[in-house]
């Protein structure tokens, strides 16, 4: 199954980061950006599928986007990032990708999970 998902940990808290808006968006011919979709993390702090049925993982530049801002806001915490955008690039063959994203309010580290 092809397949883009996401998983959010807060790194203060130890814990998932429940709740938190994401956006995928894919890169046209143009330059310009297509939201494909839009969701929120679960209770643990999951998207276990961005790319919407009938969407092909197709080759080209997509990126998530997490609305750091509304997470922060929701714990009355304030946060040096906005939004964190993650730009990945998928090549012809290519069927899953996992992005985690370890969050705190002054920095974030993503990567290819598996």
């Amino acid at each position: 199954m092809k397949r883009i998902s996401t998983h959010v940990l807060d790194m203060v808290h130890g814990n998932p980061a429940k709740d938190v808006p994401i956006r995928l968006e894919k890169q046209n011919i143009t330059g310009d950006w297509r939201l494909m979709t839009s969701a929120r993390t679960d209770q643990d702090g999951r998207c276990a599928q961005l790319l919407p049925e009938g969407e092909d993982l197709s080759a080209g530049v997509y990126r998530l986007i997490f609305d750091t801002r509304s997470y922060y806001a929701q714990q009355k915490l304030g946060s040096l990032y906005p939004s964190v955008e993650v730009t990945f690039q998928a090549r012809d063959g290519e069927s899953k990708f996992h992005i985690p994203l370890l969050l705190s309010p002054n920095g974030y580290t993503t990567y290819r999970g598996s």
